[in-house]
């Protein structure tokens, strides 16, 4: 990929001199700032070479560099292997951020170029501001890939589907009406959203453009007005044209979107410019005011309505039992030399698919066995897939979107003899799993503060990770969900009851093993006092932790009664689906330790 990728890069080389160019960013982003997007955005992709989900590759005259964080540093070092791109670790300390590497590369008077309907524009914005102080000019106006990339994919055109409201909780008409309510308290009077899972959330559509996501590419303008959807009309059939009609909702072209705001002036717009594009942006803010504030439309599909909880609960009994099949199949299956990674991960598919409203994995499955299990991201294929043998950790991530709710479960699995280095660290994982699932706080906690209990066993002992603890996870929509998190970095965002959101925390040996231990939660009241309320997780998912690798003398009794406890829910409520033998293997992984 290596050869490619360098001639890729001359492509884009030659592009850049035609332009007057001396630098061009190429983000992972769509022009709808998602995570997972269609293959005709995937230019960061098709250039560089690299294929994991978060990156910006960034190419001068005579240099190449590729930043990304700690989940692909790995992954990144192997897949740039052979080419001239240098791999540059992003938020290290020593590493050098995108526009100070630029600064120090380019002259005075340098031009970088970037597609602005690709880019985020507050991440365009910044760059504006920080290349002005050095007199280098941000170019926003050119698409090279639509000239250099021969061989495109055409822009998606499935169709897509109702989600109808007993799988919803919430009518569509009723979500437009609280969002458009939520922004007139900003003094907007319109609401402009380019995000695939908010749009599919607002108007309870669900679609198959993006991988794993099942959402749609679309546009949508919301004010008490008028409600525009700008989507492929090739993709709406009848009986989803009739649920537009009921709610309210007028259909346009999905490319009449950018014109809209030609004839559209001196409104008050409510937009998220971290989730726009820099063309977008700058073409509601040409004739209208922008009130840029974090997405109401997102804080409120953040906390789930009692139909929605209600679906996630069922969800996981489902995934609980096909799980259990999984893991007594791969207990038996191991020792008998017929496991490997890529193996597990059909193996998983095939299970929950037997299970009813499945509709696909909610990503691709991370089955990392020995060193692999070191690289975050890590994902095995038919060609490159290691033999899980009968000793050392297998780590196993992975999930499923179900009509009525979406899964994400990592669990670490002693496959035979481990060290005594690795029970110490499977320990002091499952001792930060427990740690924040206990947590009890007060209302208005943001993440930022509760992510030191995921951590604090860890850090007692010298031993960090550099990702963050977790993430929000959508009803039957994108397995990572904001705007709310747990983890270091400060978020804004409280957590509020209703939330779902991971606790994954993880210690990753390089070339040696990785340890993590995954669970969904969401977020309740325990009680109110003179002090007002506390909230606290009840843990949803269902699947039993891995007993053998714990070193007893390292658990509090409170973390053995939790662990016990867990143990116990597990089998309650999945055992009354399993057979008599599946049952019977259940109750001997959940016994107390």
């Amino acid at each position: 990929m290596g050869i490619t990728a360098n001639k890729r890069i001359e492509l884009l080389r030659g592009y850049m001199r035609d332009k007057n160019l001396h630098a061009f960013i190429i983000p992972s982003t769509d022009a709808h700032m998602s995570e997972y997007i269609p293959e005709h955005w995937e230019a960061r992709r098709w250039i560089s070479g690299f294929t994991g989900s978060a990156g910006t590759a960034v190419v001068t005259r005579n240099k190449a560099g590729l930043w990304t964080d700690s989940r692909y540093f790995l992954q990144a070092a192997d897949e740039l292997r052979g080419s001239e791109i240098v791999l540059f670790k992003d938020r290290l300390p020593d590493t050098a951020s995108i526009p100070d590497w630029l600064i120090s590369q380019l002259p005075d008077g340098g031009r970088v170029g970037i597609d602005g309907n690709v880019y985020p524009a507050r991440d365009a914005l910044a760059l504006q501001s920080k290349f002005g102080e050095k007199s280098i000019a941000l170019v926003p106006d050119f698409d090279p890939f639509s000239a250099i990339w021969r061989d495109r994919p055409a822009l998606p055109k499935e169709p897509v589907t109702v989600h109808s409201l007993k799988l919803a909780g919430e009518a569509a008409r009723t979500k437009i009406e609280k969002t458009l309510a939520e922004a007139e308290k900003y003094g907007a009077e319109a609401v402009w959203v380019s995000a695939p899972d908010t749009i599919a959330w607002l108007f309870n559509i669900r679609g198959s453009d993006v991988p794993y996501n099942p959402v749609a590419v679309a546009h949508a303008f919301l004010s008490r007005r008028q409600t525009i959807l700008f989507i492929d009309k090739d993709k709406i059939r009848p009986e989803v044209a009739e649920h537009f009609r009921s709610e309210g909702i007028a259909v346009a072209g999905y490319h009449e979107a950018a014109g809209f705001w030609e004839k559209t002036h001196s409104v008050q717009v409510c937009l998220d410019s971290s989730k726009l594009s820099l063309s977008f942006y700058n073409a509601i803010a040409r004739h209208n005011g922008a009130v840029d504030i974090l997405s109401v439309a997102d804080q409120l599909k953040s906390v789930k309505n009692d139909v929605e909880i209600a679906n996630f609960r069922r969800v996981m009994v489902r995934d609980g039992i096909a799980l259990v099949r999984f893991f007594r199949w791969l207990e038996k299956a191991v020792p008998a030399g017929e496991v490997t990674e890529y193996g597990v991960c059909l193996k998983l598919k095939e299970l929950r698919s037997q299970q009813e409203n499945f509709a696909g994995e909610s990503f691709h499955t991370i089955a990392g066995y020995a060193a692999n299990g070191a690289a975050n991201h890590y994902h095995p294929s038919a060609e490159n897939s290691a033999a899980v043998k009968a000793e050392g950790f297998l780590l196993i991530d992975s999930g499923g979107q179900y009509l009525d709710g979406t899964t994400d479960i990592t669990r670490t699995a002693a496959v035979g003899a481990i060290t005594d280095a690795m029970r110490r660290d499977y320990t002091l994982v499952l001792k930060g799993n427990i740690n924040l699932s206990k947590a009890i706080f007060p209302a208005g906690t943001r993440g930022s503060q509760i992510d030191v209990l995921a951590r604090k066993a860890m850090w007692e002992h010298g031993v960090n990770y550099l990702h963050g603890t977790g993430h929000g996870v959508g009803h039957y929509l994108c397995v990572h969900e904001g705007p709310h998190s747990i983890r270091p970095e400060e978020n804004p965002v409280k957590l509020q009851i209703g939330m779902v959101a991971t606790n994954e925390p993880g210690i990753y040996r390089d070339h040696r093993y990785g340890v993590r231990i995954e669970n969904m939660m969401l977020t309740r009241r325990v009680m109110t006092t003179d002090f007002g309320d506390f909230y606290g997780f009840e843990t949803l998912t269902l699947c039993p932790i891995d007993t053998t690798p714990i070193i007893k003398e390292m658990m509090t009794d409170e973390e053995t009664a939790w662990l016990n406890a867990y143990h116990q829910a597990v089998y309650e409520k999945l055992s009354p689906h399993l057979s008599g033998e599946e049952a019977e293997w259940l109750k001997d992984k959940t016994k107390a330790l």
